[in-house]
């Protein structure tokens, strides 16, 4: 579909510890659900929203992950070299931006999958994306519509979707964060040049500036975290075949 963004960041370098004994011998990113690796399920899901051209970065296992995304023809795939050193997201981002361009892009964890249902969510966060008010628009969804939800932090969002993240131990949020979202690269600008670091206190700072903003998917979403939540999602995608 026409509008939005047309390039993407996918951030799949991680080690992916909480996934063992799966990633002993691959990446995350390449674990099979319902037959498809992670990484095509997020890609698939980033060309039927109109993206033409993703930057993944790699780490663990990575020559088998530039294997792998050699044979996609569909888009153009662009590997973000992170062979040196985990860089965490803020910094996998930064490390990229010269294959990103300056216009406002899609970011994607490869851990996130949702069944067809209701309004497509990425097209309802392109819907939802208004640059002018806005510097980062996180997909979120309501508690209790998904699985794989970890521990009770997330976020609360006012009637206009500005959100407002909590690390309250004590306070579940109605919210929680589901890995897609729509950022400006320039929001890395004024933090660190190179090395890792987290995008999280840049979520902060745009919460504070009114900048941080949330559009709440409609889908039943699955957060593919560890062997358990791949097998839950497995026979979730099953069902619909």
């Amino acid at each position: 579909m026409s509008g939005g963004p047309t390039t993407a960041m996918v951030l799949a370098a991680g080690l992916g510890t909480r996934m063992r004994p799966l990633t002993d011998d691959r990446p995350k990113a390449l674990v099979e659900v319902a037959g498809k690796p992670l990484i095509d399920h997020v890609l698939d899901r980033l060309r039927e929203a109109g993206i033409s051209r993703a930057v993944v970065n790699v780490h663990h296992f990575a020559d088998q992950m530039e294997a792998h995304l050699s044979t996609r023809r569909d888009l153009e795939v662009l590997v973000s070299d992170e062979r040196a050193a985990l860089l965490d997201s803020g910094g996998g981002i930064q490390h990229a931006r010269p294959l990103l361009g300056e216009a406002p892009i899609f970011v994607a964890n490869i851990d996130s999958l949702w069944l067809d249902e209701g309004a497509p969510p990425l097209e309802s966060l392109k819907q939802a994306w208004r640059p002018e008010a806005m510097d980062l628009l996180l997909l979120v969804v309501r508690r209790g519509h998904g699985i794989g939800f970890e521990g009770p932090q997330g976020f609360f969002m006012d009637e206009a979707g500005r959100l407002t993240h909590s690390t309250d131990p004590d306070v579940v949020t109605p919210f929680a964060n589901v890995g897609f979202g729509i950022l400006k690269p320039q929001i890395l600008d004024g933090g660190p040049k190179a090395g890792p670091f987290p995008i999280q206190p840049i979520w902060r700072r745009l919460q504070a500036e009114g900048r941080l903003y949330g559009a709440a998917m409609q889908a039943f979403w699955m957060h593919v975290g560890d062997p358990a939540a791949r097998e839950a999602a497995e026979a979730r995608l099953k069902e619909l075949t």
